[in-house]
């Protein structure tokens, strides 16, 4: 029997939702009765996301829409302030804003990358995390941190986002020892290969080399096949809900196996 999940009142701020996991996850909220807020860098496909959000919505409740860029430390605070001032409380953070840009340490540019792994993947995170703290204490709220197989494991083409993905896990782990006074608890996530569209976009690729990539890399787990963002967006839905009350602190891996089988024989690559 699947769960019911009841977050009618809660407000849930997603980051990186107008696509993949994100999307996912504000939809999912939305049909749990949340008032959601989502953010991205296109108005056009937070746009696509609202209208599924209120479809699926109890009370066809309108999900507020913020675009911006997270590379942005102003656009970060005017996040914060924008759902505040909006609906007067914050109940869930979700940390999903991320990317992925292949390097090597020889590369020319590659401490330029880094910098730039770094301040999507981690920076952002913990500025908006920092920003949120206030009134997620005075909801007694919940973090969910999105991260990666990529933080457990290393990638020999994307050294940069490792390490950016591995600092997430930490940061997760010391939120919640901190504040766990505040009653918060904070968790992270880590996905093995997602099917998404996210590489279409990121890397210019077509739909169909965005599916083979996908379906090389799925063949890879044990289970024979990549995860679907509505499997991440479960997760999500669970570690803020009250059935995971007890849970802070913890990674949560879900990769069809591909971490405890150490099947990472082939490089996270959008090249064929």
């Amino acid at each position: 029997m699947s769960i019911i999940y009841d977050f009618s009142g809660k407000v849930v701020l997603i980051t990186g939702s107008s696509s993949g996991i994100g999307a996912a996850t504000a939809v999912q909220f939305a049909k749990s009765g949340a008032n959601v807020v989502i953010t991205g860098r296109r108005s056009d496909k937070l746009a696509e996301v609202a209208k599924q959000c209120s479809s699926v919505s109890p009370k066809q409740l309108p999900t507020l829409e913020v675009v911006g860029d997270l590379t942005n430390d102003e656009d970060i605070k005017r996040l914060v302030e924008t759902t505040i001032r909006h609906f007067g409380r914050l109940d869930i953070l979700v940390n999903n804003a991320g990317g992925l840009t292949e390097s090597q340490l020889n590369d020319s540019d590659f401490y330029q990358k880094f910098q730039n792994e770094m301040q999507l993947n981690l920076n952002s995170m913990v500025l908006l995390t920092h920003l949120s703290v206030d009134h997620l204490a005075k909801t007694r709220g919940n973090i969910v941190n999105i991260s990666s197989v990529a933080g457990l494991r290393a990638l020999t083409t994307n050294s940069a986002y490792c390490m950016a993905k591995c600092s997430v896990d930490m940061f997760t782990k010391c939120c919640a020892a901190e504040l766990g006074s505040k009653h918060i608890r904070v968790n992270v996530i880590n996905p093995g290969p997602i099917k998404t569209l996210a590489l279409t976009t990121s890397h210019g690729m077509t739909i169909e080399q965005n599916d083979a990539l996908f379906d090389k890399i799925g063949s890879l787990t044990p289970v024979g096949r990549a995860g679907l963002a509505h499997e991440v967006a479960d997760t999500v839905l669970y570690l803020a809900s009250d059935h995971s009350r007890f849970v802070t602190g913890a990674q949560l891996i879900i990769d069809g196996g591909m971490v405890a089988a150490n099947a990472f024989s082939m490089p996270l690559s959008t090249k064929n």
